[in-house]
């Protein structure tokens, strides 16, 4: 492949993947993934910091949408159906995206540095929802309970849907685990 093809950033992102997946994350080299993207090492950190920024690379993407989704729902709202209105903006950059986000938190569980950095990205995901509900008038420790218990409905969603053979969008398995967490607070069943 020339450079001058299209989609660079998306043949680099493939190309890690692949390697991580047959190879492992360590054993990787940014020369490797160029090299198999059929791009040089250049145009590798013309798209991407480091290695595992190919991992991460959406994740201030994500939380901007979770953010702005849960800002733009009237006040009225119960906090924790902002969040769900958050929830389902987010499921919508999962489409068709299935097969790459199993293989990627693969990668990422087998490397105890990378689990780290995805604990990371949920903990600001938790923070920037906090806050966000925080301006929109909810009082401590209501807005962090709530952001907490948001951000583990997305776990727990995002887990259940990569690890099913169910063909669902990822947002019905974001609203049944929330369902599931509703249920568990009031003690009725969903």
């Amino acid at each position: 492949m020339g450079r001058w093809e299209p989609n660079a950033r998306g043949r680099l992102a493939n190309a890690a993947l692949a390697l991580y997946s047959e190879r492992g994350f360590e054993q990787t080299t940014v020369a490797e993934i160029a090299k198999r993207a059929g791009l040089t090492e250049r145009t590798f950190f013309r798209h991407y910091a480091d290695k595992r920024e190919v991992l991460f690379a959406g994740s201030s993407q994500l939380e901007e949408a979770l953010v702005q989704a849960v800002a733009a729902v009237p006040r009225s709202a119960a906090p924790i159906d902002a969040v769900a209105v958050g929830l389902d903006t987010v499921a919508g950059f999962f489409t068709d995206r299935r097969d790459f986000a199993r293989q990627r938190q693969a990668v990422i569980m087998a490397n105890a540095e990378l689990q780290e950095r995805e604990l990371i990205k949920l903990a600001s995901m938790s923070a920037a929802l906090a806050d966000t509900l925080r301006r929109r008038g909810v009082a401590e420790p209501a807005a962090s309970l709530t952001a907490e218990a948001g951000v583990s409905v997305f776990k727990v969603g995002f887990e259940r849907w990569i690890g099913t053979a169910e063909e669902r969008e990822m947002s019905q398995f974001l609203r049944e685990s929330l369902d599931e967490l509703k249920a568990a607070l009031t003690g009725h069943q969903p």
